[in-house]
């Protein structure tokens, strides 16, 4: 049966649904979005409080991720069975819970128990908000519903940094997070006009698949989170343990490959039987959807990595407040906003694959731009012309791969696209943290060693009273505050802190610069995403070939 434009036309006015329930999905992105967000913000107040490390409430912003990366495939399961609007009003409930336990924690193990909290309460949320999209809006409306998400996380980034920085500098970091609490009681509210279809009582969970995939990714988040601080390769005095001498980081990595492995052997024998699995793998049924897993695991990793290395410098290394970093931070939260919403305009006139290495290429070249031009000031033009162009990429690319995920999957696999942009998202921001301050700490702790060959003045005997094997990101006044417990002269901590600075700056520097090189090294995933633009018969299609 073949129908006129105008008739379509027709139809897709009439089908139009209205946009009321999606302002409750639409805040519900921004609660978990702001919630990840304002960590980072309060970094310092933090670390003042609790008297702590940066790195200690580091575990905090992991500890979100990993929860709902491990638990975001059973979390889709349960809304399935349970139905998804009674399951998103329960665990909107435990989010506002977990902001009560961050507003009132009296030390960083109760924010930490926190954010677990609030991690597994978005590990249902995450599936939801894509399921409750697919039930109630289609075409046009849905790719504009699906990129609202997009703008949601950079707009609760933006608020984040600019409400959350302001109330952390004039009132304190615990206020940061009544915000989150407003927002979930607000969200809670608005579920009531959110319709769904009830829950299956006949889906079964996949035990097996859950354990391994959970045990998975907490064994690949904790080995790699870990990798400074247990060591490299042979085990350091910090690990908890050892196994012949090796640090138990890489063999958690190894372990973690190994049962996500197994996840797929399992799931791939359980749908041969007829058995329905924990997630389908028929999202990732072709290389377009695995690339756009990829491609969206290598973006979020690179944001995660930004927003913690920013903060860390600026609160941290240069002793200023959670408002500065507000103001380094808005070009590219404001950027990434913009673009989200902007992007799906070009969706019909371009191709996922050209936009998708169009911005691969554009991140790329604002990093190594960055990498050149970054000073201790984040405020030059020349950094913020960098943020404001990694921004528009990034923008484009959160969208996009999301985008290619859900129009390539049936509506009933909803819940399972969910569950896989849940898992490669939260999954992909706590390594991308975790990289983040491993990378940089190793870079530094490296830079510091190799310069003090270049400065004599600095004696051994003076050296041996300062842990290097402990070395981190810190001010300079407190290494001023570190040194004077020793036998260092006044010229000879000039000299100290002369050394911090440039080690400080190397290590930023030459990090940006791997983070350039992941990025160039993602264009060859974008190569593999569709290259039809919506409405176009694809290709293989045509000529009767396999997607692959």
């Amino acid at each position: 049966m073949t129908s006129t434009p105008a008739t379509r036309a027709s139809r897709s006015a009439t089908d139009r649904a209205s946009w009321a329930p999606m302002i409750g999905l639409f805040l519900a992105q921004i609660l978990m979005s702001y919630n990840v967000s304002a960590l980072p913000v309060s970094l310092g107040g933090m670390v003042e409080t609790f008297g702590v490390s940066p790195t200690d409430v580091s575990t905090a912003i992991v500890t979100y991720g990993l929860v709902v990366a491990a638990l975001v495939m059973v979390g889709a399961k349960i809304g399935q069975r349970v139905g998804w609007v009674i399951m998103f009003r329960i665990v909107v409930a435990l989010f506002a819970a977990s902001a009560l336990t961050m507003i009132f924690a009296p030390g960083v193990e109760w924010v930490i128990f926190a954010q677990a909290l609030a991690g597994a309460s978005a590990a249902i949320i995450v599936p939801s908000l894509v399921a409750l999209i697919a039930e109630n809006y289609h075409g046009a409306q849905q790719e504009t519903a699906i990129g609202s998400l997009g703008s949601a996380r950079a707009l609760a980034g933006v608020s984040a940094f600019l409400i959350g920085g302001t109330l952390a500098t004039l009132v304190g970091w615990r206020q940061v997070f009544v915000v989150v609490l407003v927002l979930a009681v607000a969200v809670f509210l608005l579920s009531f006009r959110l319709r769904g279809a009830p829950g299956n009582r006949g889906i079964k969970i996949d035990f097996v698949a859950a354990v391994l995939i959970g045990l998975g990714i907490v064994s690949l988040t904790l080995g790699i989170n870990n990798l400074n601080g247990w060591g490299l390769l042979f085990a350091r005095p910090d690990a908890p343990f050892d196994i012949l001498g090796l640090s138990p980081a890489p063999v958690l990595i190894v372990i973690g490959v190994v049962l996500v492995q197994l996840f797929f052997v399992w799931t791939r024998r359980r749908m041969r039987a007829g058995k329905v699995p924990l997630v389908s793998l028929s999202v990732f049924g072709s290389s377009r959807e695995r690339a756009a897993v990829y491609a969206m695991f290598i973006v979020v990793a690179m944001e995660a990595a930004l927003n913690f290395t920013i903060p860390l410098y600026i609160q941290i290394v240069q002793g200023r407040t959670p408002f500065d970093t507000s103001l380094a931070m808005l070009p590219f939260n404001l950027t990434v906003f913009f673009t989200a919403m902007l992007v799906v305009r070009f969706y019909r006139r371009f191709s996922p694959r050209t936009i998708g290495m169009f911005s691969f290429g554009l991140t790329t070249v604002a990093l190594v731009w960055l990498a050149f031009v970054v000073t201790n000031n984040w405020e030059t033009l020349p950094t913020i012309l960098g943020l404001f162009v990694f921004g528009v990429g990034q923008g484009a690319l959160v969208t996009l791969v999301f985008n290619v995920l859900v129009t390539a999957s049936p509506k009933e696999l909803a819940g399972d696209v969910g569950s896989v942009r849940g898992t490669t998202q939260n999954l992909a921001s706590a390594v991308g943290t975790a990289v983040a301050g491993a990378l940089l700490v190793g870079i530094l702790s490296v830079n510091v060693v190799s310069s003090l060959a270049e400065h004599p003045e600095l004696s051994p005997e003076l050296v041996s009273q300062v842990d290097l094997d402990r070395v981190t990101f810190v001010s300079n006044d407190r290494l001023d505050e570190v040194l004077s417990q020793t036998d260092a002269t006044p010229a000879q901590v000039d000299a100290a802190v002369a050394l911090n600075e440039q080690a400080r700056l190397s290590a930023l520097k030459l990090g940006l610069l791997i983070l350039a090189g992941v990025s160039a090294l993602a264009i060859v995933p974008a190569s593999r995403l569709p290259d039809f633009r919506p409405g176009e018969i694809p290709e293989s299609v045509a000529t009767g070939e396999n997607a692959d």
